[in-house]
This record gives C-alpha cells, sequence and structure tokens, in this order.
C-alpha cells in the first residue's frame, strides 16, 4: 500500500480519487469467517440502503426497495473500512506492514519479490511460502505471472468517465433520505449519491467523455447541472460543484478478466488484480474479500481432506497447497467473469433502465413471486447482493428465470386473447373452435 491512512497527514488523500463502497452480504461472510468481532466492527460503520431513491428532472423522488423482505445494501467510508482493516491486519504478530514500497519484479519458482522503498530508493529481496498479488486492476503481479503462464487476458475500458462531488449536511442533518442509494438517471449518463457518517453524501456523475470534454467553464457546468440534476445543484451549491469540478480528477472505468489466476503452488491473484469491474453492481470489493473467503475454504478442505485435524494451512504440503490452488483457479474464474459482465450491464439498468415501464413491471411482478415463492423465483439483485449463490450460478438461474416468465406471459396473453374470442363468438353466433385446434395453439414451439 502507498500510505497509511490511519496517519493523520495522509487521512484525506485517498478522498475525491476513487468511488463510493457499498458492503452487502458477501463481503460481510468473508469478515465473518476471519473475525465475528471485524464484522461487527464493519457494521457499526454502514449506513444501511434499503432501496434505491430515484430523482427525476423535476425534483420528484420515488423509492424503489432493493428486496421485498427489507434486505439492504450498505454504505462505508473507504478511509474508514481501510483503517479498520489496517488494525485488524496489524494485531498478527506475522503480519509486518511496509508503506510506500513498490514492486520491482519476482521469481515465483523461488517464491522471491524484490521490493524498493520509494523513499529511499533501497531494494531488498523477500521471500514467502506463497505469493498473493493483490495490487490492483494494474497489478505487476498479474503482469510478471503473464510471462510464466498461459495467460487469457483482456482489458477494456469503457467510454464513460467520473468525477466526484459532495453534498454537505444542513443543520447538522443529511440533506436526503440516507437510507437510499440516490440516482438521477438521464439515460446515457448519470449522478448517483451515497450516505456517509460524518451526515454528507458522496455524489459520483458518470458519462461519456465526449461530454465532460464540451463541459470547459464553470458556468457551462452549472448549466448543466441545472438542466439536468436543478435539486441536486442546489444541495451542493453553485459555487462548490464547480470548484469541486475543476478540482477533482475525471476517473477512467475499466474491467479486466484473466485465467489462470495462479502459478504452480507458488503464486495467486486477488481481488482487481484479477477482476477489476465498473463499479455498478457495488460488488468489487465484496467480490475481492469473497475471494479470500473461497481461497480459504477451498485450501482448508484440502487439508483436511488428507485427515489432518488443523485449521492451519500454512500446514499445507507443497503437493495440497498447488492442488488447492488450481482448484480455486479453475471454480473461481468462471464466477469472477460473471460478476464482470454483471456490472456492466447493470450501469444500462441504474442510468435508464429503472425509469422503464417494463423494468418496473417485472420488478413488480418478480417481487411477488419472491415473496410467495422465496426459494423458486429470486429477483437477480437479490442473489447477487444478499446471497453467496455462485455468480456464475446466478446468471443461470436468472436466465432460467426470464425464460419462465416470458413462457408464463405469453400462455397467460394468449389464454386471454383466446378467451376474449371464444366468448366473442359465442355472442355472435360463430362457430366455436373445436379442442383440437385449441391444443395447436398452446403446443407451439415458443
Amino acid at each position: 500500500m502507498n500510505i497509511d491512512v490511519r496517519q493523520p497527514e495522509h487521512s484525506c488523500l485517498v478522498e475525491h480519487r476513487s468511488i463510493n463502497l457499498a458492503i452487502s452480504e458477501r463481503g460481510f461472510s468473508a469478515l465473518r469467517r476471519l473475525d465475528p468481532l471485524l464484522e461487527a466492527r464493519v457494521r457499526d460503520l454502514a449506513i444501511p440502503m434499503h432501496g434505491r431513491m430515484i430523482h427525476t428532472r423535476d425534483g420528484k423522488q420515488t423509492s424503489q426497495a432493493y428486496d421485498v423482505f427489507g434486505k439492504h445494501i450498505n454504505s462505508v467510508g473507504r478511509n474508514a473500512l481501510i483503517k479498520i482493516l489496517l488494525d485488524a491486519a496489524d494485531s498478527y504478530s506475522r503480519v509486518t506492514l511496509h508503506f510506500r514500497h513498490e514492486l520491482v519484479d519476482v521469481d515465483f519458482d523461488s517464491r522471491r519479490a524484490t521490493l524498493r522503498n520509494a523513499e529511499t530508493g533501497h531494494q531488498f529481496d523477500s521471500r514467502a511460502d506463497l505469493i498473493v498479488g493483490a495490487d490492483g486492476a494494474y497489478s505487476r503481479v498479474r503482469q510478471r505471472m503473464m510471462t510464466k503462464v498461459m495467460m487469457n487476458y483482456s482489458q477494456t475500458y469503457i467510454e464513460h468517465g467520473y468525477c466526484e462531488f459532495s453534498i454537505a449536511p444542513i443543520n447538522d442533518a443529511f440533506a436526503m433520505n440516507p437510507n437510499h442509494l440516490h440516482i438521477w438517471p438521464r439515460g446515457s449518463f448519470m449522478l448517483i449519491a451515497l450516505p456517509n457518517p460524518d451526515k454528507t453524501f458522496t455524489c459520483t456523475l458518470f458519462m461519456p467523455w465526449r461530454q465532460f470534454d464540451q463541459i470547459k467553464t464553470g458556468d457551462e457546468a452549472v448549466g448543466f447541472f441545472r438542466a439536468n440534476f436543478p435539486d441536486a445543484l442546489d444541495l451542493m451549491g453553485e459555487k462548490s460543484m464547480c470548484a469541486e469540478y475543476a478540482r477533482n480528477p475525471k476517473g477512467s472505468l475499466v474491467y479486466v478478466k484473466c485465467t489462470p489466476h495462479t502459478y504452480k503452488n507458488c503464486a495467486v491473484i486477488l481481488g482487481d488484480a484479477a477482476h477489476a469491474m465498473v463499479p455498478f453492481y457495488g460488488q468489487g470489493m465484496n467480490c475481492g474479500f469473497e475471494d479470500v473467503e473461497k481461497l480459504d475454504e477451498i485450501m482448508l478442505a484440502t487439508l483436511q481432506a488428507s485427515g489432518s485435524e488443523s485449521t492451519e494451512t500454512t500446514q499445507l504440503t507443497d503437493e495440497q497447497l498447488l492442488s488447492a490452488l488450481d482448484e480455486y483457479s479453475a471454480t473461481r474464474a468462471a464466477d469472477t467473469d460473471a460478476i464482470v459482465d454483471l456490472a456492466l450491464d447493470n450501469y444500462v439498468e441504474m442510468r435508464a433502465s429503472v425509469i422503464s415501464y417494463s423494468y418496473l413491471l417485472r420488478k413488480q411482478l418478480e417481487g411477488i413471486l419472491h415473496r410467495l415463492f422465496p426459494t423458486l423465483v429470486i429477483p437477480l439483485y437479490t442473489m447477487v447482493s444478499f446471497t453467496s449463490i455462485p455468480y456464475a450460478a446466478v446468471i443461470r438461474q436468472w436466465n432460467r428465470q426470464t425464460l419462465w416468465l416470458h413462457r408464463s406471459i405469453y400462455a397467460a396473453t394468449t389464454t386471454a386473447v383466446l378467451g376474449a374470442g371464444l366468448i366473442s363468438a359465442q355472442l355472435l353466433g360463430l362457430r366455436m373452435p373445436t379442442l383440437n385446434q385449441v391444443a395447436r395453439v398452446f403446443s407451439h414451439n415458443y
């Protein structure tokens, strides 16, 4: 890590550089496995968000609940979460934290990494039983691994960027309802806002780069916000919004897929290093935490399959470690590819679909069916955010449910039309169809 955000002089350096965080069941599950007290500490920081609050151009607000049973995601401050995780890591006697160090080279077969102190320039070697690359979307560990394995790899930038803004409290209270993710959907672009413990909101504008390029002055920024997000602009204040638009960087959005995630029994890549994704499902951090949980589950199962009663995965032999890493890569890559795709698809939903009648109708119908048959029909968002169903299995179930819904709607529509036709025919004294003719209608292969 580059800086220790626990130090006062560094506490604000990561603000306005990355999108706000949302944590849900997958993230909590991983924290719970590590230490229930750690999960509790993070929950204490979190602000529940029970649904989306949709803002129209005329200022009307409409709530869309995430789940019919009241389940919710949680907004958590990035700095505060990092501090808790660093404190937790620091509490282990065998963990030593080094800041402002960079990776120079890796010799995977000898499990040796060469590091350089960014302040002094001093280089040194460090050896480990297993090299773990959790060094982000532009991972140097992954780059070095690609020279050792036949890795299938893709990196794609989308044609949209982002810029962050803030909304201050009003009279020491939240300026908007804090228990929602606020969205201003505008078709090809959108503004979102997530609550923070200090009663501010972190707002993020996502839109095509060409639109960012068209806004060159403060007056143009004000005009754009006034036309598209008038209520948000009133809460931000024109002067503050202009200052943040000029000061805060415009970030790019990239997604990464690769496989395998491991090299022999020597190295593994986790988190964004293995599967960077766009932020529109709020699953980047959750998926990264789940990586650790799944790897630990597989390593522990491999150890105990040998007859060992130990829970210390450091007791794995080289052969057992190789087996565990191979299994992890073989099973996890399909799931991480799936959530990368889901996150990209959810951008269209958030900026456009949430106000379409077809989306709202399906959401209403699925909510009713989920309440009646909670284990048979599960909305996509619920499966992703409120369960630990593997992401690839989520897509398969979602596709099955979509097929069932389409067939059910087709059958219901056909029945209604046919029924109306039969009644009309009877009233008009027309010849009624035979049962065979009716059967042929419903045996249509759709």
